[in-house]
């Protein structure tokens, strides 16, 4: 079952009864929404008042919290500490996998995400060839860096020469609009990471001592081009006016549930990716070595 992506961004006051989230809103009817149903619950208002059994039965349903600052971007992500009922003996494999076998995983990691970049440039009528070539010559672990290869191509070219586009997190628009959309996905990604015994802090290759999502982060990388070809169909349709809207957030948040293609069949983002953590899982245990991922 597809899991529902929720935004608050005006003052409400969040609690549960009957395993039913109530949203109060001023002089308005109480609302209620399944907690089963819930995936991802963004939080974008400093005035949102959310009760502990409320947090609670939310992280004991494996629903990934998104807290935004008075900026409206995320700044946090709160996440289940208990999602599988074997998850001490996957920590345990996802700990002793060996430097030979993240390397791997890391070259098809990075291999599936040039290979959807290239997918999306072409969509876009630009040359793809030369990330083609990257994808298909992309060492164990990356060694000749390929990734920062293709990434400077591919930013270069994948939106209207008049943005005069550069990636940079603190950068102008529509750096906004990918940050947003990252942060949803990349909540996606750690919420099925839990849910498939793993642990979200421990990578395969990102090893920042700062960043308790390491592994998310490595996941996430053949999905990044799914996020970015939603914001190109939003500067198609916006131009130069790239400040973020409600239309745009609306947009960005129905990543988890847009249509991606994996092992030659249509699936909702957020059970693809479920897919692909599961397969990662099996990896470490010694299963199988071949991550699914989806192609774009």
């Amino acid at each position: 079952m597809i899991k529902r992506t929720l935004y608050f961004g005006n003052p409400a006051y969040l609690k549960t009864k009957n395993q039913q989230l109530v949203v109060s809103k001023n002089e308005e009817e109480d609302k209620t929404v399944p907690i089963e149903d819930i995936g991802v619950l963004i939080l974008d208002h400093l005035q949102i008042t959310i009760t502990q059994p409320t947090l609670t039965r939310l992280l004991q349903n494996n629903v990934a919290i998104i807290a935004c600052d008075e900026t409206h971007h995320p700044i946090g992500l709160f996440l289940n500490l208990d999602g599988h009922t074997l998850q001490s003996q996957k920590f345990q494999a996802q700990i002793e996998a060996t430097v030979p076998l993240k390397k791997q995983l890391w070259q098809q990691t990075i291999e599936a995400k040039i290979t959807n970049q290239a997918a999306l440039l072409k969509s876009q009528r630009v040359e793809s060839k030369l990330l083609l070539n990257l994808a298909k010559s992309v060492k164990s672990g990356d060694s000749t860096n390929n990734e920062a290869q293709a990434a400077v191509y591919y930013w270069k070219n994948l939106f209207p020469e008049f943005l005069k586009f550069s990636r940079n997190r603190e950068g102008p628009p529509p750096n906004n609009l990918l940050n947003y959309g990252y942060a949803i996905l990349r909540a996606t990604v750690a919420r099925s990471l839990v849910s498939s015994g793993l642990l979200p802090t421990l990578g395969i290759f990102h090893k920042n001592q700062y960043n308790a999502y390491c592994l998310a982060d490595d996941i996430m990388e053949p999905y990044r081009p799914f996020v970015d070809r939603i914001v190109c169909d939003i500067v198609r349709m916006n131009g130069r006016f790239l400040e973020m809207t409600g239309t745009m957030k609306e947009q960005l948040l129905s990543i988890p549930a847009i249509d991606v293609k994996i092992d030659g069949k249509k699936s909702p983002l957020m059970v693809a990716v479920q897919r692909t953590t599961a397969s990662l899982a099996q990896c470490f245990e010694g299963n199988t070595r071949k991550l699914v991922y989806p192609a774009l």
